[in-house]
This record gives structure tokens, sequence and C-alpha cells, in this order.
């Protein structure tokens, strides 16, 4: 057995309302950055919509209602919020979780900040740096060129939101599943048995969340599994053997 044993006296309630605790932190500070955001939402929104603009011929995004481009601005005052709020929402998770390790294992926690709020950046930049200009190279390339686009705001800021931070969170695979391997609920034999089943599920997981081409998927697949493969060591190193289990 380990020395320090993990504080497993916590009740359902007492859990649930420490959930509720960290969830509420969070939240306030994506509100607050994202209030931060609203105040630059037209940097911002140049951002979010640069990868598609050389495909728009110079007409831009269009609204078919008149809430609409208020509602695309917030949309991405709060993808803003909730990108610059990482280290938070990053150490909130990180509190919730602390409880179940060991004594030994707590010291982890400013690595567990670092590396989640790196991993889940590493995502985001991906996605707009590399899948996006691919994705919209390819699907736009496809027919005659004569067709002429017309994407609305409410539809183009609503994929890019959920795209983004799916990709996002996909990157804290190794976070998670090395998480799972300090408080013994995984080992890194069992994520190697589990290896082809796994990419299975990475491969039906991208199809669905990623823009409906083969490429964009594989850009997806790919890192996810490498991370796999990452997280595997990881589990070796920092998981429970089985003495101390």
């Amino acid at each position: 057995m380990a020395e320090n044993s993990p504080q497993d006296d916590y009740t359902l309630v007492e859990h649930l309302t420490e959930l509720r605790d960290r969830l509420i932190r969070s939240i306030i500070a994506v509100t607050v950055l994202s209030v931060i955001a609203w105040n630059y939402k037209e940097f911002f929104f140049d951002i979010v919509r640069a990868p598609i603009e050389p495909y728009l011929d110079g007409d831009g995004l269009k609204f078919l209602a008149p809430a609409e481009k208020f509602m695309g601005y917030l949309k991405v005052a709060i993808l803003s919020g909730v990108i610059m709020a990482t280290p938070i929402w990053v150490y909130q998770f990180w509190k919730f979780v602390s409880p179940g390790l060991y004594q030994k294992e707590k010291k982890f926690g400013l690595y567990f900040i670092f590396f989640g709020s790196t991993l889940f950046l590493t995502g985001v930049t991906f996605v707009y740096m590399v899948v996006y200009p691919l994705a919209y190279k390819f699907l736009f390339s496809v027919g005659d060129p004569s067709d002429k686009p017309m994407i609305t705001i409410n539809e183009y800021i609503s994929f890019f939101t959920t795209t983004t931070l799916i990709f996002g969170l996909a990157f804290e695979l190794p976070l998670v599943l090395t998480i799972l391997g300090i408080m013994g609920i995984v080992n890194a034999t069992l994520l190697r048995l589990l290896r082809r089943y796994a990419l299975i599920v990475i491969c039906i997981a991208s199809a669905i969340i990623t823009p409906p081409d083969v490429m964009s998927m594989f850009l997806l697949v790919l890192p996810l599994y490498g991370l796999y493969e990452l997280s595997i060591i990881l589990v070796d190193m920092f998981g429970h053997k089985p003495e101390e289990m």
C-alpha cells in the first residue's frame, strides 16, 4: 500500500457540491473574460472569420435575421473567454480530482495545469492553423467554380465554435488518461491491449466531429492516436504500479 491514501470519505453529495462549486468558478472566469473579449469583438471576429474569408469573394458572411450578427459576435466573445480562461478551468478541474489522489501525487498539480492548458491550446491552434485551411481549400474546390457560396454568420460561427472546442478538448486525451492511471483506474498494460479498439473509436469520433471530408478526419486521427501512444508512456511513468495498488 502507498503511505498516504486518498481521502475516500467524501459522500456523493459532497462530491456533487464540489463539482458544482468548481463549475461555478469556471463559469465566472469565462464570463469575466468574455465580457473583456466583447470590448474587442471586431478583433476576435476577424480572427474567427480569417480561415474562410479567402473563399467568400469579398462578399463577407451573410445574416438572415436582425439578431444573427449580434449573436455571432456574442458566440465569438464567449469562445474567446473560454480559450483565455483555459488555465483557470484546468486548475478547477485539478482541484476537483486531486482529493482522490495520494499525497505524493498531488505535487503534480503545477504540471497538470501547465500541460492541460498547453494541450488544449495546442488543439485549438492545430485546428485553426492546419485543419480549417486544408478543409476549406478542399471543400470549396469541389464542383463548378462559378457556384458562389452563401454562408451565414450563424452557421459558420456555430460550426467554428463547436469544432474548435472539440479539437481543444480532444487534445486533452493524454492528461485524462494519465490522471486515470495515477488514480489506478487504468494502467499501461490495459491501454496497450486496447490499442486497436482505441483506434476504431478515434476514427469514428473524428468522422463525426470534423468537417465532412476524409482529409480533415485523418488530420484529427493522426495526432489523437499519437497522443494515445504518448498516454501509454505517461501512464507507465506516473501511474500506479502493481505493488502500489
